[in-house]
């Protein structure tokens, strides 16, 4: 997904913010077109900020920020929300990349992790469906090698996608797919290799332990893979999304963030928090179930649709 965002993805993705920027503005809005420099409307901005879980330091800049703004007497909701969504895009300077596996070694292999749930295997399916439409050979192989239904799930989307396929029996040694496949799209000339992974937490050293013999496995084969580490965050968690970043941050290393599930929470505002957090960057969001719901992230657009604004 190295594109620009498609056509009318930004319309999208302020539907899919919806909840969040009301959530962020609606009242602040009101407020500050009544009253632009009163301290009840800069505490209501504060409260709201936080309650959309853009966390305490973004919080505390934003609201500087507002109070050192010198708005007209009577300012429109449009002032109020452009400045607003300027300082949330601020927050995420610098915390943007892109997520570009066509552009890289071949097969460029990228392993996702992530908590059950968090939307791993549905982006690795958009993700597949996206290169198979631009027309790059894809294998997709899953490493979640102790859950059947994650094993069916991933196999759906990748007959969807038109992407070959790899599994193993329940129970079996994820690492030893891993290498069996990358040796597999090395000898038949595959341009991208895409491999999920379990995300038990609840045995929380053994699933790292897992993951990191993944990865030294994946290095027999390629010593440069994997080329791409992405952490899938589900926002719907709020600032849960904050320790599920810590532990795969850490313990993992990951290379981008994606961020799922946007359109599902009011608390859309934990984007910044993470990426702040995080020493990698955002690289994707989700706002919905349909492929082209996944698109590359934008800190200006991001920041514009959880304020409510849309396309300029």
């Amino acid at each position: 997904m190295t594109d620009a965002p498609k056509k009318g993805w930004l319309s999208r993705l302020t539907e899919g913010l919806s909840r969040s920027s009301r959530q962020m503005t609606d009242q602040v809005v009101s407020a500050f077109v009544k009253e632009p420099l009163g301290e009840a409307a800069l505490e209501g901005l504060e409260e709201h900020l936080l309650e959309s879980d853009l966390g305490p330091a973004a919080t505390d800049r934003i609201v500087a920020r507002f109070r050192e703004l010198r708005f007209g007497p009577n300012p429109s909701e449009m002032e109020v929300k452009t400045a607003l969504a300027e300082a949330v895009a601020d927050e995420l300077s610098g915390h943007q990349a892109t997520y570009e596996p066509l552009a890289g070694p071949k097969p460029f292999v990228t392993l996702f992790v992530g908590v059950n749930g968090s939307g791993k295997t549905t982006t690795l399916g958009k993700i597949a469906a996206d290169l198979k439409a631009r027309g790059a050979r894809v294998l997709v192989v899953a490493g979640d090698t102790f859950r059947a239904a994650a094993v069916e799930q991933l196999k759906v989307w990748a007959e969807r996608a038109g992407a070959d396929f790899m599994s193993r029996p329940t129970g079996s040694d994820a690492a030893g797919l891993a290498f069996d496949a990358i040796e597999k799209a090395r000898a038949e000339a595959y341009d991208v290799v895409l491999i999920d992974t379990a995300g038990r937490l609840q045995n929380k050293q053994g699933l790292m332990d897992e993951l990191l013999k993944v990865i030294r496995v994946i290095k027999k084969v390629d010593p440069d893979a994997p080329h791409e580490t992405l952490l899938v965050l589900d926002a719907t968690v709020g600032r849960n999304a904050l320790a599920q970043e810590n532990i795969f941050g850490n313990q993992i290393g990951v290379s981008g963030i994606v961020m799922t599930k946007l359109d599902g929470t009011a608390r859309g505002g934990v984007l910044v928090p993470v990426a702040q957090a995080s020493d990698s960057p955002i690289k994707l969001i989700g706002v919905g179930e349909g492929i082209d719901d996944l698109q590359p992230f934008d800190a200006r657009a991001f920041a514009r649709s959880v304020v409510g604004l849309g396309e300029v």
